[in-house]
């Protein structure tokens, strides 16, 4: 008679990390994201925009993605003498995978989202810092949005926003420009010097709003204009037959002439 033997299969079971673990995991990607902003800061410092930017973007490798709803404190105690850009990761200094692994497995606390939201809104504006350097504004713009949503009252970050966009010198870009200008007025206590500087700033904006509003605009009408005539010259006519004369309600009323 043939004895059967029965074997189990032990069951593979994931450890479950505890609640020390998760804090660990998540302090040492702080710490680790908080030596790579040093270290940009240290690049910055020493003119080295892009090596600035390669460690800055490496700090935020360690940091988790963002969550909706946390409460950010205010970030514009950030510590480099400028601040700056980013690009992706690289092998130089790839990000801890083991804190980010314990991180999205596990749900920070309320207020470790807030410390890591608070240091992402100082990489992003630092990383925006150095394609500001670079002469990259667009770049400079997206880098700023981002530490906006993490800290939408980031004073530094609204700044280097609104500076870009008046660099790039659109009736759009300055149109958003002003409306940073118009966010740091409230922001800023009047008594800092910061708020007259920008208050210039917002007064010598204007006339290059409009100016860049009316080329746009000439711009725009012309192209319509070429647009209009391609199609009427199949009928022998131009848009030199038609007359725009304002109708006095905001409007135009327009007339033929033969």
């Amino acid at each position: 008679m043939t004895d059967l033997l029965t074997t189990s299969t032990p069951e593979s079971t994931s450890p479950i990390p505890d609640a020390e673990n998760v804090v660990l995991d998540i302090t040492a990607s702080l710490r680790a994201a908080e030596e790579l902003k040093a270290e940009g800061n240290d690049y910055f410092r020493a003119r080295q925009w892009d090596q600035a930017l390669v460690a800055y973007r490496s700090g935020l490798g360690h940091l988790p993605k963002r969550s909706k709803g946390a409460d950010v404190p205010h970030a514009d105690g950030d510590d480099s003498s400028e601040e700056a850009v980013i690009e992706p990761e690289t092998k130089e200094h790839p990000p801890s995978k083991e804190g980010v692994a314990g991180i999205d497995g596990n749900r920070p606390s309320q207020e470790e989202q807030a410390e890591c939201a608070k240091l992402r809104a100082v990489l992003n504006a630092n990383i925006g810092a150095c394609y500001v350097k670079l002469g990259d504004h667009k770049q400079a713009i997206t880098a700023c949005t981002q530490a906006l949503i993490d800290d939408p009252q980031y004073v530094k970050a609204l700044q280097r926003r609104a500076s870009s966009n008046e660099a790039i010198n659109s009736w759009t870009s300055l149109s958003a420009a002003q409306e940073d200008y118009n966010a740091l007025l409230k922001l800023l206590p009047q008594t800092d010097s910061q708020w007259g500087e920008t208050e210039r700033s917002l007064t010598l904006l204007k006339p290059r709003l409009e100016a860049a509003q009316k080329q746009e605009t000439a711009e725009m009408l012309d192209k319509l204009k070429g647009l209009g005539n391609s199609i009427l010259g199949n009928f022998g006519l131009s848009t030199d037959n038609f007359k725009f004369e304002p109708n006095g309600q905001g409007g135009y009323s327009i007339n033929f002439s033969g």
